[in-house]
């Protein structure tokens, strides 16, 4: 039976911070989020690897539980990156020798080469959403990265057409979602960020590669927009350029983010009547918000938004945040919320 949740339900965007002890943190934090894999970050022998992952996350889940959110996830503890955990385990792909890809930086990166058909030979992250939903009881929200996301992000050597392997990527988003929603997830969110990053492409086809991975979901799919990890892009821009186009998506609700870049509510407008959570903790400092700013983030929003279809979120991932501002800023948000509730 799914979880009741309070008006404004509070939830982190995915990922937490992940233990030192169990990743370099200082080399994760001074390249660009993995595309392929990058085994040589965990500090953890491989063969006691997912039993360091398994009490990592745990931690991460009880962090959650005690700043009062009420949804959690696995923190994306298990994953190098926020795409790569999925998208490396898909068939179709040349893993060893990698093409290359300029990321919305500027930066030439390591991608999976697609070499053959895209395929799921099995569910990626069913035990990881089966773990997480027996060590906890509040409503559980599994991620998944987004099929034109990760179609931007691979080298096409088989399609040689870049909307037929978006849709590729879209049927083993499907796949993948139908999975989790059988294995008790409450919420899917798919990651879309490449959406916001390359909107001439993504105006030609991302809203039609989105609708066909979500659509006919068992459950709730939120679809999260960004401007990039704050660790990685500092400049962000007055607004969304790929936005109006997903109210037409059977999306439940498009995730974004308005602390950093102190988006005009009024962005939001093309989304009346589709949920939203919102973004409003800023992860471009470790400092902690007060209570007070964070619900302030909040207030300024409700005239633009269905308030009975509103959550709300940190901006992005808070995996390069120290653990204690992570901590301390999901207790402002659950503190924020509170507030803002008893205004309603």
């Amino acid at each position: 039976m799914p979880v009741r949740l309070p008006p404004l339900p509070t939830m982190v965007v995915g990922s937490l911070p992940q233990p030192d002890w169990l990743i370099d943190r200082d080399r994760l934090g001074h390249q660009f989020p993995p595309r392929v894999r990058a085994a040589e970050l965990w500090r953890v022998p491989e063969r006691f690897l997912q039993e360091a992952q398994d009490d990592a996350t745990l931690a991460a889940v009880r962090a959650q539980e005690e700043a009062g959110l009420d949804v959690v996830t696995d923190g994306e503890i298990r994953r190098e990156s926020y795409s790569n955990h999925f998208a490396t385990a898909l068939e179709g792909l040349d893993l060893e020798h990698p093409g290359t890809v300029r990321n919305r930086s500027g930066v030439d990166i390591p991608v999976p080469r697609v070499t053959g058909e895209i395929r799921r030979p099995a569910p990626v992250q069913v035990e990881d959403v089966r773990f997480l939903r027996a060590h906890t009881d509040r409503a559980v929200k599994m991620t998944v990265p987004g099929p034109f996301t990760m179609a931007q992000q691979a080298q096409d050597e088989h399609y040689r057409d870049d909307r037929a392997l978006a849709l590729a990527y879209a049927d083993v988003v499907r796949a993948e979602i139908a999975d989790l929603f059988a294995a008790g997830a409450d919420i899917v969110q798919i990651d879309e960020p490449w959406l916001q990053a390359r909107p001439e492409v993504a105006r030609r086809y991302g809203a039609e590669a989105v609708t066909r991975a979500i659509e006919g979901a068992a459950g709730p799919v939120h679809v999260h927009l960004c401007f990039g990890y704050a660790a990685m892009v500092s400049e962000r821009p007055e607004g969304y350029s790929f936005l109006a186009e997903l109210a037409d998506t059977p999306a439940d609700a498009v995730s974004i983010e308005t602390a950093q870049s102190h988006l005009d509510p009024v962005t939001l407008h093309p989304l009346r009547g589709k949920g939203i959570a919102l973004g409003v903790l800023d992860l471009s400092t470790p400092d902690v918000e007060s209570p007070a700013t964070v619900a302030d983030r909040v207030r300024r929003a409700l005239d633009h938004v269905d308030v009975d279809r509103l959550a709300l979120s940190s901006d992005c991932g808070l995996k390069y945040l120290p653990r204690a501002s992570a901590a301390g800023k999901m207790r402002a948000l659950a503190e924020a919320a509170e507030m803002v509730r008893a205004e309603l």
